[in-house]
Protein backbone atom coordinates (compact mmCIF):
# COMPACT_ATOMS: atom_id res chain seq x y z
CA UNK A 1 0.00 0.00 0.00
CA UNK A 2 2.75 2.38 0.87
CA UNK A 3 4.44 1.40 -3.02
CA UNK A 4 1.13 1.76 -4.02
CA UNK A 5 0.51 5.46 -2.56
CA UNK A 6 4.15 6.62 -3.30
CA UNK A 7 3.60 5.75 -6.62
CA UNK A 8 0.42 7.71 -7.06
CA UNK A 9 1.80 10.85 -5.73
CA UNK A 10 4.59 10.72 -7.71
CA UNK A 11 2.89 10.39 -11.28
CA UNK A 12 0.03 12.89 -10.24
CA UNK A 13 2.45 15.51 -8.69
CA UNK A 14 4.62 14.71 -11.96
CA UNK A 15 2.26 15.73 -14.11
CA UNK A 16 0.99 18.78 -12.34
CA UNK A 17 4.50 20.12 -12.23
CA UNK A 18 5.13 19.74 -15.80
CA UNK A 19 1.85 21.15 -16.69
CA UNK A 20 3.22 24.25 -15.01
CA UNK A 21 6.69 23.83 -15.84
CA UNK A 22 6.71 23.84 -19.54
CA UNK A 23 4.57 26.68 -20.55
CA UNK A 24 5.83 28.73 -17.63
CA UNK A 25 9.40 28.31 -19.42
CA UNK A 26 8.43 29.22 -23.08
CA UNK A 27 6.67 32.02 -21.35
CA UNK A 28 10.34 33.24 -19.24
CA UNK A 29 11.92 32.79 -22.39
CA UNK A 30 9.54 34.98 -24.21
CA UNK A 31 9.65 37.54 -21.74
CA UNK A 32 13.41 37.36 -21.76
CA UNK A 33 13.63 37.80 -25.82
CA UNK A 34 10.81 40.92 -25.58
CA UNK A 35 12.63 42.57 -23.07
CA UNK A 36 16.19 42.83 -25.07
CA UNK A 37 14.40 43.22 -28.23
CA UNK A 38 12.00 46.51 -26.53
CA UNK A 39 15.20 47.83 -25.51
CA UNK A 40 16.82 48.02 -28.34
CA UNK A 41 14.24 48.97 -30.73
CA UNK A 42 14.35 52.47 -28.22
CA UNK A 43 18.20 53.11 -28.86
CA UNK A 44 17.02 53.44 -32.25
CA UNK A 45 13.94 55.54 -31.74
CA UNK A 46 16.29 57.71 -29.54
CA UNK A 47 18.67 58.28 -32.41
CA UNK A 48 16.17 59.33 -35.29
CA UNK A 49 15.94 62.72 -33.71
CA UNK A 50 19.54 63.15 -33.83
CA UNK A 51 19.65 62.39 -37.46
CA UNK A 52 16.57 64.92 -38.28
CA UNK A 53 18.43 67.39 -37.26
CA UNK A 54 22.17 66.57 -38.20
CA UNK A 55 24.04 64.11 -40.31
CA UNK A 56 27.62 65.60 -39.16
CA UNK A 57 30.05 61.71 -38.62
CA UNK A 58 31.16 63.92 -35.67
CA UNK A 59 27.63 64.41 -34.20
CA UNK A 60 25.92 61.04 -35.09
CA UNK A 61 28.90 59.45 -33.82
CA UNK A 62 28.59 61.35 -30.16
CA UNK A 63 24.75 60.23 -30.06
CA UNK A 64 25.59 56.87 -30.65
CA UNK A 65 28.37 56.22 -28.19
CA UNK A 66 26.01 57.96 -25.75
CA UNK A 67 23.49 55.94 -26.49
CA UNK A 68 25.44 52.32 -26.73
CA UNK A 69 28.81 52.19 -25.93
CA UNK A 70 28.76 48.79 -26.02
CA UNK A 71 28.76 48.90 -30.08
CA UNK A 72 25.32 47.35 -30.71
CA UNK A 73 24.34 50.61 -32.32
CA UNK A 74 24.78 52.01 -36.08
CA UNK A 75 23.81 54.35 -38.35
CA UNK A 76 24.12 53.92 -41.94
CA UNK A 77 23.88 57.39 -44.05
CA UNK A 78 23.05 58.64 -47.26
CA UNK A 79 26.24 59.08 -48.60
CA UNK A 80 27.28 55.80 -47.90
CA UNK A 81 29.33 56.06 -44.78
CA UNK A 82 28.94 54.10 -41.86
CA UNK A 83 28.86 54.89 -38.02
CA UNK A 84 29.30 52.22 -35.59
CA UNK A 85 28.84 48.05 -35.77
CA UNK A 86 27.53 46.89 -38.81
CA UNK A 87 25.64 43.70 -38.38
CA UNK A 88 22.73 43.63 -40.72
CA UNK A 89 23.64 41.97 -44.42
CA UNK A 90 23.88 44.28 -47.28
CA UNK A 91 20.51 42.86 -48.66
CA UNK A 92 18.49 44.01 -45.42
CA UNK A 93 20.01 47.48 -45.12
CA UNK A 94 19.35 48.15 -49.41
CA UNK A 95 15.24 46.89 -48.23
CA UNK A 96 15.02 49.08 -45.72
CA UNK A 97 16.41 52.73 -47.11
CA UNK A 98 14.46 51.37 -50.37
CA UNK A 99 11.38 50.91 -48.64
CA UNK A 100 11.81 52.99 -46.05
CA UNK A 101 10.23 50.78 -43.44
CA UNK A 102 10.79 49.38 -40.37
CA UNK A 103 11.43 45.86 -39.73
CA UNK A 104 13.52 42.85 -37.54
CA UNK A 105 15.44 39.93 -38.57
CA UNK A 106 17.48 37.23 -37.21
CA UNK A 107 21.30 36.26 -38.08
CA UNK A 108 23.56 34.08 -37.37
CA UNK A 109 25.18 35.82 -34.34
CA UNK A 110 21.76 37.75 -33.03
CA UNK A 111 18.66 39.65 -33.77
CA UNK A 112 18.92 43.19 -35.57
CA UNK A 113 16.43 46.11 -35.96
CA UNK A 114 16.59 48.17 -39.27
CA UNK A 115 14.74 51.94 -38.29
CA UNK A 116 14.88 54.36 -41.56
CA UNK A 117 15.08 57.41 -41.03
CA UNK A 118 13.81 60.17 -43.72
CA UNK A 119 16.02 63.45 -44.07
CA UNK A 120 15.75 66.29 -45.91
CA UNK A 121 16.18 66.15 -49.60
CA UNK A 122 14.42 62.79 -49.72
CA UNK A 123 17.66 61.17 -48.38
CA UNK A 124 17.24 58.18 -46.38
CA UNK A 125 19.64 56.85 -43.28
CA UNK A 126 18.87 53.83 -41.72
CA UNK A 127 19.38 53.29 -38.02
CA UNK A 128 21.09 49.68 -37.08
CA UNK A 129 20.64 48.27 -33.42
CA UNK A 130 21.89 44.81 -32.71
CA UNK A 131 21.08 42.17 -29.96
CA UNK A 132 23.66 39.30 -29.19
CA UNK A 133 22.14 35.92 -29.21
CA UNK A 134 23.59 35.81 -25.37
CA UNK A 135 21.47 38.40 -24.54
CA UNK A 136 18.22 37.31 -26.16
CA UNK A 137 18.42 34.86 -23.53
CA UNK A 138 20.11 36.25 -20.69
CA UNK A 139 18.68 35.01 -17.45
CA UNK A 140 16.30 31.95 -18.95
CA UNK A 141 19.18 29.30 -18.05
CA UNK A 142 19.00 30.19 -14.46
CA UNK A 143 15.21 30.54 -14.45
CA UNK A 144 15.15 26.97 -15.79
CA UNK A 145 17.31 25.59 -13.16
CA UNK A 146 15.56 26.90 -10.60
CA UNK A 147 11.86 25.94 -11.86
CA UNK A 148 12.84 22.83 -12.04
CA UNK A 149 14.74 22.53 -9.04
CA UNK A 150 11.22 23.74 -7.47
CA UNK A 151 9.46 21.17 -9.47
CA UNK A 152 11.86 18.13 -8.38
CA UNK A 153 11.28 19.12 -4.60
CA UNK A 154 7.59 18.94 -4.87
CA UNK A 155 7.15 15.89 -6.43
CA UNK A 156 9.34 14.33 -4.04
CA UNK A 157 7.94 15.99 -0.93
CA UNK A 158 4.81 14.44 -2.02
CA UNK A 159 5.71 11.56 -2.32
CA UNK A 160 7.23 11.76 1.28
CA UNK A 161 4.36 12.78 2.47
CA UNK A 162 2.33 10.16 0.73
CA UNK A 163 5.33 7.50 1.86
CA UNK A 164 4.74 8.90 6.01
CA UNK A 165 1.13 8.61 5.07
CA UNK A 166 0.92 4.81 3.92
CA UNK A 167 2.85 4.05 6.47
CA UNK A 168 0.08 5.42 9.26
CA UNK A 169 -2.75 3.90 7.36
CA UNK A 170 -0.66 0.23 7.42
CA UNK A 171 1.01 0.40 10.63
CA UNK A 172 -2.49 0.35 11.67
CA UNK A 173 -4.17 -2.02 9.51
CA UNK A 174 -1.27 -4.36 10.34
CA UNK A 175 -1.93 -3.85 14.26
CA UNK A 176 -5.90 -4.59 13.77
CA UNK A 177 -4.83 -7.58 11.65
CA UNK A 178 -2.48 -9.08 14.28
CA UNK A 179 -5.89 -8.74 16.95
CA UNK A 180 -7.79 -9.82 15.02
CA UNK A 181 -5.85 -13.30 14.82
CA UNK A 182 -4.98 -13.15 17.80
CA UNK A 183 -8.22 -12.85 19.18
CA UNK A 184 -9.13 -15.94 16.57
CA UNK A 185 -6.99 -17.83 18.28
CA UNK A 186 -8.53 -17.21 21.74
CA UNK A 187 -6.53 -14.48 23.69
CA UNK A 188 -8.96 -12.47 24.78
CA UNK A 189 -6.97 -10.53 26.60
CA UNK A 190 -6.05 -8.56 22.93
CA UNK A 191 -6.87 -5.09 22.07
CA UNK A 192 -5.88 -2.44 20.13
CA UNK A 193 -5.07 0.80 20.44
CA UNK A 194 -6.76 2.94 17.53
CA UNK A 195 -4.80 4.56 16.06
CA UNK A 196 -4.56 6.36 11.73
CA UNK A 197 -6.96 7.75 9.96
CA UNK A 198 -10.73 8.01 11.49
CA UNK A 199 -12.06 5.30 9.61
CA UNK A 200 -9.54 3.00 11.04
CA UNK A 201 -9.84 4.57 14.64
CA UNK A 202 -13.47 3.76 14.26
CA UNK A 203 -12.41 0.17 12.82
CA UNK A 204 -10.08 -0.03 16.24
CA UNK A 205 -12.68 0.76 18.49
CA UNK A 206 -15.05 -1.40 17.29
CA UNK A 207 -13.02 -4.59 17.37
CA UNK A 208 -12.33 -3.60 21.34
CA UNK A 209 -16.09 -2.92 21.61
CA UNK A 210 -16.55 -6.77 19.82
CA UNK A 211 -13.73 -8.06 22.08
CA UNK A 212 -15.36 -7.19 24.82
CA UNK A 213 -18.49 -8.07 24.59
CA UNK A 214 -16.70 -11.80 23.69
CA UNK A 215 -15.62 -11.95 27.19
CA UNK A 216 -18.61 -11.00 29.08
CA UNK A 217 -21.06 -13.69 26.21
CA UNK A 218 -18.54 -16.44 27.46
CA UNK A 219 -18.45 -15.21 31.05
CA UNK A 220 -22.66 -15.47 30.65
CA UNK A 221 -22.39 -18.73 29.20
CA UNK A 222 -20.32 -20.13 31.65
CA UNK A 223 -22.50 -18.83 34.19
CA UNK A 224 -25.16 -20.87 33.01
CA UNK A 225 -23.14 -23.92 32.48
CA UNK A 226 -22.15 -23.63 36.03
CA UNK A 227 -25.95 -22.82 37.10
CA UNK A 228 -27.44 -25.48 35.31
CA UNK A 229 -24.53 -28.06 36.31
CA UNK A 230 -25.70 -27.40 40.04
CA UNK A 231 -29.15 -27.79 39.36
CA UNK A 232 -28.82 -30.91 38.17
CA UNK A 233 -27.24 -31.86 41.65
CA UNK A 234 -30.81 -32.44 43.09
CA UNK A 235 -32.38 -34.65 41.35
CA UNK A 236 -28.55 -36.87 41.36
CA UNK A 237 -29.11 -36.83 45.39
CA UNK A 238 -32.44 -38.52 44.95
CA UNK A 239 -31.37 -40.97 42.49
CA UNK A 240 -28.26 -41.48 44.90
CA UNK A 241 -30.29 -42.50 47.68
CA UNK A 242 -32.93 -44.21 45.44
CA UNK A 243 -29.55 -46.64 44.73
CA UNK A 244 -28.46 -46.86 48.43
CA UNK A 245 -32.52 -48.24 48.86
CA UNK A 246 -31.96 -50.54 46.12
CA UNK A 247 -28.65 -51.90 47.91
CA UNK A 248 -29.73 -55.03 47.81
CA UNK A 249 -31.28 -55.22 44.13
CA UNK A 250 -29.35 -56.63 41.28
CA UNK A 251 -27.41 -53.77 39.62
CA UNK A 252 -27.18 -51.47 42.24
CA UNK A 253 -23.90 -51.75 42.31
CA UNK A 254 -23.56 -50.41 39.01
CA UNK A 255 -26.15 -47.86 39.05
CA UNK A 256 -24.20 -46.21 42.18
CA UNK A 257 -20.80 -46.34 40.39
CA UNK A 258 -22.74 -44.39 37.31
CA UNK A 259 -24.09 -41.91 39.75
CA UNK A 260 -20.49 -41.65 41.37
CA UNK A 261 -19.09 -40.72 38.22
CA UNK A 262 -21.98 -38.54 36.83
CA UNK A 263 -21.74 -36.19 40.08
CA UNK A 264 -17.59 -36.51 39.21
CA UNK A 265 -17.92 -34.96 35.95
CA UNK A 266 -20.48 -32.08 37.30
CA UNK A 267 -18.09 -30.71 39.64
CA UNK A 268 -15.55 -31.31 36.60
CA UNK A 269 -17.96 -29.23 34.67
CA UNK A 270 -19.09 -26.64 37.73
CA UNK A 271 -15.43 -25.81 38.24
CA UNK A 272 -13.80 -25.24 34.75
CA UNK A 273 -17.37 -23.07 33.99
CA UNK A 274 -16.49 -20.98 37.63
CA UNK A 275 -12.23 -20.57 36.67
CA UNK A 276 -11.39 -17.56 34.99
CA UNK A 277 -11.64 -17.26 31.30
CA UNK A 278 -8.77 -18.82 29.51
CA UNK A 279 -7.85 -20.26 25.90
CA UNK A 280 -7.57 -23.79 27.86
CA UNK A 281 -11.17 -23.55 29.23
CA UNK A 282 -12.70 -22.38 26.30
CA UNK A 283 -13.04 -25.94 25.49
CA UNK A 284 -15.48 -28.56 26.69
CA UNK A 285 -18.37 -27.71 28.60
CA UNK A 286 -18.26 -24.20 28.59
CA UNK A 287 -18.58 -24.78 24.38
CA UNK A 288 -22.12 -27.08 24.81
CA UNK A 289 -23.60 -24.00 26.70
CA UNK A 290 -26.55 -21.67 25.00
CA UNK A 291 -26.28 -18.23 24.58
CA UNK A 292 -28.97 -16.61 26.82
CA UNK A 293 -31.52 -16.15 23.69
CA UNK A 294 -31.71 -19.91 23.55
CA UNK A 295 -31.19 -21.18 26.91
CA UNK A 296 -32.01 -24.92 27.76
CA UNK A 297 -35.65 -26.01 28.44
CA UNK A 298 -36.52 -26.79 32.10
CA UNK A 299 -35.56 -30.35 33.85
CA UNK A 300 -38.56 -32.76 32.84
CA UNK A 301 -41.22 -33.25 34.94
CA UNK A 302 -42.43 -29.92 35.99
CA UNK A 303 -45.76 -29.46 36.25
CA UNK A 304 -48.06 -29.39 33.83
CA UNK A 305 -45.97 -30.93 31.22
CA UNK A 306 -47.57 -32.33 28.22
CA UNK A 307 -45.90 -33.84 25.79
CA UNK A 308 -48.37 -35.04 23.79
CA UNK A 309 -49.07 -30.78 22.54
CA UNK A 310 -50.98 -28.98 25.44
CA UNK A 311 -49.44 -27.46 28.50
CA UNK A 312 -50.56 -25.03 31.28
CA UNK A 313 -49.01 -21.45 30.81
CA UNK A 314 -48.94 -20.51 34.27
CA UNK A 315 -47.37 -23.51 35.51
CA UNK A 316 -44.18 -23.73 32.30
CA UNK A 317 -43.70 -19.76 33.40
CA UNK A 318 -43.68 -20.59 37.08
CA UNK A 319 -40.84 -23.55 36.40
CA UNK A 320 -38.94 -21.05 33.81
CA UNK A 321 -38.88 -18.17 36.25
CA UNK A 322 -37.81 -20.06 39.22
CA UNK A 323 -34.49 -21.33 36.85
CA UNK A 324 -33.49 -18.11 35.81
CA UNK A 325 -34.14 -16.73 39.49
CA UNK A 326 -30.99 -18.06 40.25
CA UNK A 327 -29.33 -16.19 37.59
CA UNK A 328 -31.23 -13.15 38.54
CA UNK A 329 -29.92 -13.04 42.23
CA UNK A 330 -26.48 -13.80 41.48
CA UNK A 331 -26.70 -10.34 38.97
CA UNK A 332 -28.61 -8.32 41.93
CA UNK A 333 -31.71 -8.36 39.88
CA UNK A 334 -35.34 -8.26 40.79
CA UNK A 335 -37.82 -10.59 39.65
CA UNK A 336 -41.15 -10.68 40.02
CA UNK A 337 -43.44 -13.33 38.88
CA UNK A 338 -47.67 -12.74 38.43
CA UNK A 339 -49.82 -15.49 37.25
CA UNK A 340 -53.78 -15.85 36.82
CA UNK A 341 -55.39 -18.28 39.11
CA UNK A 342 -57.74 -19.36 36.24
CA UNK A 343 -56.46 -22.23 33.88
CA UNK A 344 -54.41 -21.38 31.29
CA UNK A 345 -53.99 -24.35 28.51
CA UNK A 346 -52.65 -23.65 25.27
CA UNK A 347 -52.06 -26.14 22.43
CA UNK A 348 -48.51 -25.46 22.58
CA UNK A 349 -45.94 -28.29 23.43
CA UNK A 350 -44.00 -28.26 26.87
CA UNK A 351 -40.40 -27.38 25.47
CA UNK A 352 -41.65 -24.97 22.73
CA UNK A 353 -43.57 -22.72 25.65
CA UNK A 354 -40.25 -23.06 27.73
CA UNK A 355 -38.44 -21.78 24.86
CA UNK A 356 -40.44 -18.57 24.65
CA UNK A 357 -40.19 -17.79 28.23
CA UNK A 358 -36.36 -18.60 28.25
CA UNK A 359 -35.94 -16.63 24.86
CA UNK A 360 -37.73 -13.47 26.59
CA UNK A 361 -36.32 -13.67 30.03
CA UNK A 362 -32.83 -14.63 27.95
CA UNK A 363 -33.02 -10.93 26.14
CA UNK A 364 -33.37 -9.22 29.21
CA UNK A 365 -30.16 -10.62 30.77
CA UNK A 366 -28.22 -9.79 27.69
CA UNK A 367 -29.51 -6.73 26.75
CA UNK A 368 -29.60 -4.96 29.83
CA UNK A 369 -27.14 -3.94 32.64
CA UNK A 370 -26.90 -6.24 35.97
CA UNK A 371 -29.10 -5.24 38.81
CA UNK A 372 -31.69 -4.48 36.17
CA UNK A 373 -35.31 -5.13 37.42
CA UNK A 374 -37.77 -7.76 35.21
CA UNK A 375 -41.35 -8.89 35.59
CA UNK A 376 -43.48 -11.91 34.53
CA UNK A 377 -46.93 -11.92 34.11
CA UNK A 378 -49.38 -14.50 32.80
CA UNK A 379 -53.15 -13.03 32.09
CA UNK A 380 -56.06 -15.23 30.79
CA UNK A 381 -58.85 -13.41 28.51
CA UNK A 382 -61.61 -15.04 27.36
CA UNK A 383 -60.12 -16.18 24.38
CA UNK A 384 -56.42 -16.32 25.24
CA UNK A 385 -53.46 -15.98 27.67
CA UNK A 386 -51.21 -13.14 27.45
CA UNK A 387 -47.62 -13.69 28.79
CA UNK A 388 -45.62 -10.52 29.65
CA UNK A 389 -42.50 -9.65 30.08
CA UNK A 390 -41.35 -6.07 31.91
CA UNK A 391 -37.84 -4.85 32.34
CA UNK A 392 -36.39 -1.90 33.97
CA UNK A 393 -34.07 -1.42 31.08
CA UNK A 394 -33.41 1.66 28.18
CA UNK A 395 -36.14 -0.09 25.87
CA UNK A 396 -35.86 -0.11 22.38
CA UNK A 397 -35.83 2.61 20.40
CA UNK A 398 -37.66 0.85 17.59
CA UNK A 399 -39.98 -1.35 17.98
CA UNK A 400 -41.24 -1.91 14.14
CA UNK A 401 -37.80 -2.56 13.80
CA UNK A 402 -37.42 -5.35 16.21
CA UNK A 403 -40.96 -7.07 14.58
CA UNK A 404 -39.53 -7.53 11.49
CA UNK A 405 -38.68 -11.71 11.20
CA UNK A 406 -34.98 -12.04 11.37
CA UNK A 407 -34.04 -9.02 12.83
CA UNK A 408 -32.36 -7.88 15.69
CA UNK A 409 -31.90 -4.25 17.04
CA UNK A 410 -30.12 -5.33 19.96
CA UNK A 411 -26.65 -7.33 18.75
CA UNK A 412 -28.25 -10.69 18.70
CA UNK A 413 -29.16 -13.14 16.15
CA UNK A 414 -32.94 -12.41 16.31
CA UNK A 415 -33.86 -15.89 17.11
CA UNK A 416 -35.89 -15.01 20.33
CA UNK A 417 -38.07 -13.15 19.12
CA UNK A 418 -38.52 -15.69 16.41
CA UNK A 419 -39.23 -18.37 18.55
CA UNK A 420 -42.08 -16.38 20.35
CA UNK A 421 -43.50 -15.50 16.82
CA UNK A 422 -43.51 -18.98 15.58
CA UNK A 423 -45.41 -20.11 18.98
CA UNK A 424 -47.87 -16.81 18.85
CA UNK A 425 -48.98 -17.73 15.49
CA UNK A 426 -49.10 -21.97 16.00
CA UNK A 427 -52.10 -20.97 18.71
CA UNK A 428 -53.64 -18.12 16.47
CA UNK A 429 -51.84 -15.34 18.57
CA UNK A 430 -49.36 -12.44 17.58
CA UNK A 431 -46.29 -10.61 19.64
CA UNK A 432 -46.28 -6.90 20.65
CA UNK A 433 -43.87 -4.91 21.57
CA UNK A 434 -44.02 -1.91 23.59
CA UNK A 435 -43.30 0.02 26.94
CA UNK A 436 -43.59 -1.36 30.49
CA UNK A 437 -44.40 0.33 33.85
CA UNK A 438 -40.85 -0.89 34.96
CA UNK A 439 -39.91 1.94 32.04
CA UNK A 440 -38.26 -0.26 30.01
CA UNK A 441 -39.21 -2.71 27.14
CA UNK A 442 -42.74 -5.01 27.38
CA UNK A 443 -43.25 -7.69 25.13
CA UNK A 444 -46.38 -9.45 24.94
CA UNK A 445 -47.13 -12.98 23.56
CA UNK A 446 -50.78 -13.71 23.34
CA UNK A 447 -51.59 -17.08 22.93
CA UNK A 448 -54.85 -18.93 22.03
CA UNK A 449 -56.73 -20.40 24.50
CA UNK A 450 -57.17 -24.29 24.10
CA UNK A 451 -60.60 -25.17 23.19
CA UNK A 452 -62.44 -27.02 25.68
CA UNK A 453 -63.36 -29.97 23.72
CA UNK A 454 -60.08 -30.15 21.71
CA UNK A 455 -58.01 -33.77 21.64
CA UNK A 456 -54.70 -33.94 23.40
CA UNK A 457 -52.02 -33.88 20.83
CA UNK A 458 -53.64 -31.12 18.25
CA UNK A 459 -51.42 -28.14 17.72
Amino acid sequence: MRRALAGVALAVTSMVALSFLIPLALLVQSEARGRSTTEAEQRASALAPVLALTTRQRDVQQAVAGLDPGGRLGVHLPDGGVIGTQHAPPGALERAGRERETFALDTADGWVHLQPVILAQDRVAVVESFVPRSALNRGVTLSWVVMSLLAVGLVAGSVLVADRLGARVVRSSRSLSRASNALGEGDLEIRVEPAGPPELKEAGRAFNSMADRVVQLLAMERELVADLSHRLRTPLTALRLEAERMAAAPGAERLGAAVTQLETELDSIISAARSPLAVSSLGGAADRARAPDGAPAAAAGAAGDDRNGRCEVSEVVGARVEFWAVLAAQQDRRCTLWVSAEPTTVTLPYDDLAAVVDALIGNVFQHTEQGTAFGVRVERTAQSVVLTVDDAGPGIADPDLAMARGVSVGGSTGLGLDIAHRAARATRGDVAIGRGPLGGTQVRVTLGLAAAGEPKGAV
